[in-house]
């Protein structure tokens, strides 16, 4: 296993992985070191059958992360070594849809700029409350091009268009209000609730969760007939496999199911 320096990263014996960013001194602020790290970790959580299912979550007590290294921004390099470090972003959200294991975002504090795509592009996110979510990136004169399309697909339009061009902050209650996040609950009750999700996740068919969670990445931009046809011949591929089986078996039988995989 690699030894990271900017997070940390731990199984459970449940099989949940916690990838907690580690740079408290910076808020979490996402540089090409962080980012890179960050990919290798969710490439290693992919690899591993063990891990059922991925938290990304921070160690600051009150910043999930702030957002794109601004430092880095201004950086006297050239141009196209620019223009290739931005390649992080996307390739990690696209890792994130692919990852084949169903993944939370534990935003335990602000959640700010290009952190933001980064929560979004996680399938749930459990805020605590207190937290704040935003894209102030106008207010120091960068725009949030790299996660725009993460927040047109899942928040509406008129409010991102309100996101994007005041750069103001929202609130963990009104994120829940718009569709950013899923469950906002208290600082005494975030680590578990966080907990219970993942545990009810990790104890789902790893192999329908992965079958499942390609299909939903995939179908997102389909056309709506392609869609159709697409997910019927998943649905045609998972009733061939062993646990859909045993799945159904376990329900009439009144037990609990044993997944094979196959």
């Amino acid at each position: 296993m690699p030894a990271f320096t900017s997070l940390r990263y731990e199984v459970s014996a449940t099989g949940v992985a916690t990838i907690a960013l580690d740079q408290p001194e910076t808020r979490n602020a996402l540089s090409p070191e962080l980012l890179r790290e960050l990919k290798q970790a969710l490439e290693q959580a992919r690899a591993d059958d063990a891990v059922r299912v991925v938290v990304l979550a921070s160690t600051h007590e009150t910043v999930f992360s702030s957002g794109g290294d601004l430092a880095g921004f201004a950086a006297d390099v050239p141009q196209i070594q620019k223009h290739l470090s931005n390649d992080l972003f996307p390739s990690i959200f696209r890792l994130l849809g692919e990852l084949g294991k169903p993944s939370i975002c534990a935003a335990g504090g602000h959640v700010l700029a290009g952190a933001l795509g980064l929560a979004l592009a996680c399938d749930l996110i459990i805020a605590k409350d207190g937290a704040r979510f935003g894209t102030p990136e106008i207010n120091v004169g960068v725009f949030p091009f790299m996660i725009m399309a993460l927040i047109y697909r899942n928040v509406p339009r008129k409010k991102t268009n309100e996101m994007l061009l005041l750069g103001e902050q929202i609130s963990a209650q009104e994120a829940l209000e718009i569709g950013i996040v899923n469950r906002v609950v208290s600082g005494d009750e975030f680590d578990q609730a966080v907990a219970e999700w993942a545990d009810k996740l990790a104890q789902k068919s790893p192999l329908m969760m992965r079958l499942g969670k390609d299909a939903m990445f995939r179908q997102q931009d389909m056309a709506f007939a392609d869609a159709l046809d697409f997910l019927r011949a998943q649905l045609s591929l998972a009733f061939g496999t062993q646990d859909i089986q045993e799945g159904v078996a376990a329900f009439f039988e009144k037990r609990d199911p044993e997944w094979r995989g196959r």
